[in-house]
């Protein structure tokens, strides 16, 4: 029995649901979201609340049940609230800053890194050492907030580099004599 999945998603108000077929579509104030569950699932929308139940007792329709009711949930909040991951940058010299679509990356290297936000991503530099990437699907945040950190990851000796905000860095001693 699946404890995530056996919980049923609430729809805020303001926010509507349809099915169709295995299409969840969901539209909110902020965008219009859709996932397209396996055969393994049923989907049903009732008022102002959405629930999954698998097909069936077999293995793979046990774990689409948590996993698909999940994804639905991500889907109401991308469209309520959106999803939101901060970097951090730390190093000397290491700054950011925004001209029009494009993030400008001084990190260390000979030139500047350039990196064009993709459609439906916001990207902010709130501060030279801040980076804030907004948007309401939760994979592409995630994916494009890797891609960011990627151009300097931090680096375990001095700390420098490209991190989440939060994350713990393990430093190294360095060498000794």
């Amino acid at each position: 029995m699946s404890r995530i999945g056996k919980k049923p998603v609430e729809l805020p108000s303001g926010v509507s649901a349809s099915v169709s077929g295995q299409v969840v579509e969901v539209k909110g104030p902020k965008g219009t979201r859709s996932f397209r569950a396996t055969d393994d699932v049923t989907i049903a929308v009732d008022g102002n609340v959405i629930t999954v139940t698998p097909r069936g007792t077999s293995k793979r329709a046990r774990q689409q049940w948590g996993m698909t009711r999940s994804m639905v949930d991500n889907l109401v909040i991308g469209v309520t609230s959106g999803f939101k991951r901060e970097l951090e940058i730390s190093g000397v010299g290491y700054r950011a800053q925004m001209q029009g679509n494009t993030l400008k990356l001084a990190l260390g290297y000979s030139h500047d890194v350039n990196f064009e936000a993709p459609a439906g991503i916001t990207v902010t530099a709130p501060k030279q050492t801040e980076i804030v990437v907004e948007g309401i699907d939760q994979q592409l945040v995630g994916q494009v907030a890797a891609n960011i950190r990627e151009f300097r990851g931090p680096e375990p000796y001095k700390g420098k580099g490209i991190r989440y905000k939060g994350e713990y860095i393990f430093r190294k001693e360095g060498k000794k004599k």
